[in-house]
Formats: structure tokens, sequence, C-alpha cells
């Protein structure tokens, strides 16, 4: 088989399924290389300043919102997605609750999902390569300039929310997306044209730190994802008391979005909660030792924030916990840590607590929230 007819593109888009669901993934679509009213959107945002440090959101020309820029020679792309909440209906919104525990963004509990899906991608692209030979695959998750979201929604994946997420109506936003971009003549799917968030406004309402600029419009700059695990600097002293106990990314967003309660329990392994991180005290965590720390997050998206950015979001955590012992103890023990910003958000925990600084200089944080 060399080509896909209008005759048999149904059959062999239900094939294209059949595949994706025996790899694990939930859904799968297909899209023209174009992003569409999408393309605006980024280039109004970047120029607004709302990515931050992130740099990288500015590179590589117009690859990132022309896919055939990026890959010459695309004429379509598979998006999919594949479900990676443990426990939907778990322990979430408790451990949130608790301002002594740590909350760890539900995606990055256990293994990091690039490998997994990329290597499941490769092997959907050589399954259709033997059906329809002669074709080229790449395959993206999240490793390259690539607006993965505006392609699911033109695939038929979903609507972006208010909240920015791809939104599927039967599956809310828990799932991670990948991509294959091809120029084999694979049959085209119709995008998901309607949104279905209405006058709901919980995410933008329930945000902790205001970082929503209007509906799907997040401000990097005030986003707790952003401070935790993209920003390398100084937390903004003015964000974080309303960061409370979550020291890598946030969900609220999610939380509280009604379509969640659609959310299927992940079918992979990989996914589950390793060491507890669904469910440790942050005076636990911040005691790990750098050897500790990446003996526990190897394999995890965890790594991505470093030692010092770990411990730097913990004494956040810490800062905004309740004045126990074993939080004024564990901040204690890193008054006097090697690293200047490691100390600075600890001296400053250690204020909030009303416990003098002993040993070293307590450093400034940035007070402007940019």
């Amino acid at each position: 088989m060399t080509d896909v007819t209008l005759q048999d593109s149904y059959h062999f888009s239900q094939k294209l399924r059949t595949w994706a669901r025996e790899l694990g993934f939930s859904d799968l679509g297909i899209t023209r290389p174009e992003v569409g009213q999408h393309a605006d959107f980024l280039k109004r945002w970047l120029r607004a300043g709302m990515h931050g440090d992130m740099g990288y959101m500015e590179d590589h020309g117009n690859k990132r919102y022309t896919p055939t820029a990026l890959v010459p020679g695309t004429t379509r792309i598979i998006s999919v997605r594949m479900d990676y909440h443990p426990d939907p209906r778990g322990n979430a919104e408790t451990t949130l609750a608790n301002p002594e525990k740590a909350y760890i963004s539900r995606y990055t509990l256990g293994r990091d999902y690039h490998k997994l899906m990329r290597k499941r991608l490769a092997r959907l692209a050589r399954r259709i390569d033997a059906e329809l030979d002669g074709n080229q695959y790449r395959a993206f998750v999240d490793s390259a300039p690539v607006l993965e979201r505006a392609l699911g929604q033109r695939a038929g994946l979903g609507w972006i929310g208010k909240n920015a997420m791809l939104i599927h109506p039967r599956a809310g936003s828990y799932f991670f997306l990948g991509e294959i971009f091809t120029n084999a003549p694979l049959p085209l799917d119709e995008p998901f044209k309607t949104e279905h968030c209405g006058s709901c406004r919980a995410c933008l309402d329930f945000c902790p730190t205001d970082a929503f600029d209007g509906a799907r419009v997040v401000d990097a700059r005030r986003c707790i994802s952003y401070l935790t695990i993209e920003l390398r600097g100084s937390i903004p002293e003015a964000l974080r008391p309303l960061m409370g106990n979550r020291v890598f990314g946030c969900d609220d967003c999610q939380l509280v979005c009604p379509w969640n309660k659609f959310t299927p329990t992940t079918a992979e392994d990989d996914f589950q909660p390793r060491h507890g991180l669904d469910n440790t005290d942050l005076a636990t965590l911040f005691l790990w030792s750098e050897e500790q720390f990446l003996k526990r997050t190897e394999g995890s998206a965890i790594r991505r924030t470093g030692y010092v950015g770990w411990l730097r979001n913990l004494a956040v955590g810490l800062g905004n916990a309740p004045s126990t012992i074993p939080v004024i103890e564990a901040l204690k023990a890193r008054a006097d840590h090697p690293s200047e910003l490691v100390r600075e958000h600890v001296h400053w925990a250690l204020a909030r607590h009303g416990q003098p600084v002993t040993g070293g200089k307590t450093a400034r944080g940035n007070d402007a929230i940019r």
C-alpha cells in the first residue's frame, strides 16, 4: 500500500487508532502542518514579555509556529495524547491542604514521560511505514519548538480551555502530548472547533498567584510552575507567600476544572508515584542530601530544577508552613548552605517564623514581580 485513498481512509484511520491504543496512547488525531491563529497568540504573548526568562521560547525563528520550517517536507502531523494521572480521585487536594506536606505536580510523580513516549511514537511510525513505505517520520515529545496544544486542537484532540490547557470532553486535561511529523499521505481529522468552558471561571479565579492575564493567557512570571521549574534565580518575595506548599509545578487550574471529573486513571506503571513523593513532609525532603536527591529523582522530571532549585522551592514551602519544631530545625540546618540562592530563601523562611538568622547575611530577594 503506497497511498491512502478516499475509499479506505476511514479504515486506515481506525487502524492508526488501534495501533496507538496498543502502544498506550489514549487518542490520536492527524492535521496539516499549520497552527493558524495560534501563531499570532504566541507572538503577542512574547511581545508582552510573559515568557519571563524562558528565552528559548523566542529562539528558532519561525520554527515554533511554522512546522514545515522545523521539518521541511512535512505534510501531516500525527498528534497523540497519553493519560498520566495516577489517581484522579486520590490525595491531591488532601496533600495540598496540608501545609506541612510538599505538593508536587501530578505529572512528575513517576518517571519522566519524554523517553517513554518517544519510544512509543517511534514504534508507531515503524508500523505506519510498514504499510505506507518510503516516507519520513520525526517524533517529538516536548523536545523541540512545537506548539503542541495548538496542533492537538487542530487534530481534534480537544479545545484549549481558559486555563490554556488542552481539554478533552471525555478525559479532562491530565495528559501528555506528542507528535510525529511526516510526509506520509495520511487521512486528516477535523479540528476541534468548539470550546466548552462556557461562563466557568474557576481556573482564573483560583490561581494562587493570579497568573492569568485573561482567559487562555498565562503570565509565566507569576505562574508557580514557572517559578519552581523554569526560573533559575530568586523567586520574587511578593509571590512566595502565595505559593503555599507547591514546590514543583502547580495543578490548581486543573484541580478546579469541572472537566477533570472525567479524568481516567493512567494505565502506565511508570507514572505511578515513586519514593512517596505524593505525600511527604516538606522538612523530610528539605533534608535530602544532594546524593539522595540525585538518586531518588533519577529518571524524573524533577531533575530539571536541580538540587539548588529544589532546596530553594522547599525553603519557600517551609516558610509558609506552620512553625513546628521539624520545620524550624530543617530550615536552621540549611541556614549556612553554600549556595547564596538557598541561603536567601532559607533566611526569608526563618524570618517568617520569627527566627533570627545566625551566620551569614540575609540576601534580599527581588521584590518586583518581574
